[in-house]
């Protein structure tokens, strides 16, 4: 072994996200279920930070990351300021989050799967665009074989509504951060993926999509 050249991969960019991008990819789960904390990729080490600890009771209905090599910036938010006929929403400056869906018990964050995306929900997040893509994880014995969002049963796609606008709520104040615009189904949300691809593209300088092979 090279240990001169061992090292681990940075979540964010040098994990690659597949070789059939936008029908699979490969996510990074940060947190799960049972997580009673939030945890987030600290962007400058790799590692996983304690982001802060959940306010209330509510738990994040799936797994939760983000896709590797992407970037929420000016093309991803052109699709939520054309649904909502503005011009002044922009990018959360964050990788593209995603929600993978699975009957398994996963206990732990810091891991990559292999997901296929059905769909996501438009948030704002006061005015900037903060999608969350919606998949399943390849193979899932219960998930696996849902194709479209809308498939999914009203009180799953009802939970995540749920949790995403009201995980960012500060005990005692009245003012709700996140707002949620609409649902979409796969085409959109594979979309969504190839415009985040190309905002990444555009932050670091460089084409990334040979390296994603």
């Amino acid at each position: 072994m090279d240990y001169q050249n061992a090292h681990k991969s940075h979540p964010w960019h040098g994990i690659s996200l597949g070789d059939n991008v936008p029908e699979e990819v490969r996510a990074f789960i940060e947190i799960v279920p049972t997580d009673t904390v939030k945890y987030e990729v600290d962007k400058a080490s790799g590692y996983l930070s304690l982001d802060r600890p959940q306010k209330f009771s509510n738990i994040v209905p799936s797994l939760y990351g983000f896709l590797p090599r992407t970037y929420c910036s000016t093309k991803m938010a052109e699709l939520t300021n054309t649904a909502l006929a503005r011009y002044d929403i922009e990018g959360d400056g964050d990788p593209l989050d995603i929600c993978v869906l699975t009957e398994k018990d996963v206990t732990h964050g810091d891991i990559i799967v292999r997901a296929r995306p059905i769909g996501g929900l438009r948030l704002l997040d006061h005015n900037q665009a903060d999608d969350k893509i919606i998949a399943v994880l390849k193979n899932d014995a219960v998930y696996g074989n849902y194709n479209d969002i809308d498939e999914l049963p009203k009180d799953i796609i009802r939970r995540l509504i749920h949790y995403f606008t009201t995980y960012k709520d500060i005990p005692g104040e009245n003012t709700q951060r996140m707002k949620f615009v609409s649902i979409y189904g796969p085409d959109v949300a594979k979309d969504v993926i190839r415009r985040s691809i190309e905002d990444y593209m555009d932050y670091i300088g460089k084409d990334v999509t040979d390296d994603c092979k």
